[in-house]
């Protein structure tokens, strides 16, 4: 939702932002609860960074009504009401963290990573996991990336060959032949 991300072309127009942020907060307020059972806690960082995120815009928009969990026949949607608000609460948020970040201000992050990251509503919980079981699938996906090999004439890169791995697995390994640089035991 920036006009100099359209102005220099790299998005059509501003529903590309407002997509990411419906997706964003769909999945930091509740479809990654998929991944944990009932009663547990949020314990994986990015789960936890993605929880915050979004339940801190969330929480300092309820005045204004930013965004909001909806019911429609006994399920809940995010929807979200003014995507300039939220916007404007992202960067608050991204302020705050970068002068915890900057000050090395322990307790107020501890704080803020405890407020929001950490519990997760039971009620809301139980009702995700509940509707994710009729969807018959996994909670984790994983994906093949693409071999990109430069096609040289001399010194000029003149095409790219693109290949696929054959699965996932086999990827995972490869990436481990070529990238793992570091000791297994420090």
């Amino acid at each position: 939702m920036d006009k100099k991300l359209i102005e220099i072309g790299v998005a059509e127009s501003e529903e590309v932002g407002k997509a990411g942020y419906d997706q964003y907060m769909m999945n930091g307020l509740m479809t990654q609860l998929t991944r944990l059972k009932p009663g547990e806690k949020l314990e994986e960082a990015h789960m936890r960074n993605r929880q915050l995120n979004a339940r801190w815009v969330f929480e300092k928009g309820k005045q204004d009504n930013v965004v909001e969990l909806i019911k429609v026949n006994n399920k809940t949607y995010v929807r979200i009401n003014d995507y300039s608000k939220l916007r404007t609460l992202f960067g608050q948020l991204l302020r705050e963290i970068q002068r915890i970040k900057s000050e090395g201000d322990y307790k107020a992050a501890t704080a803020l990573v405890e407020t929001y990251g950490v519990n997760v509503d039971p009620v809301l919980h139980k009702e995700i996991i509940s509707r994710y079981a009729t969807l018959g699938i996994k909670p984790y996906r994983g994906f093949i990336q693409p071999v990109l090999e430069p096609v040289l004439k001399g010194d000029n890169i003149i095409d790219v060959k693109v290949t696929y791995p054959t699965s996932f697995f086999q990827q995972m390994m490869d990436y481990k032949k070529k990238y793992s640089f570091l000791p297994t035991m420090n």
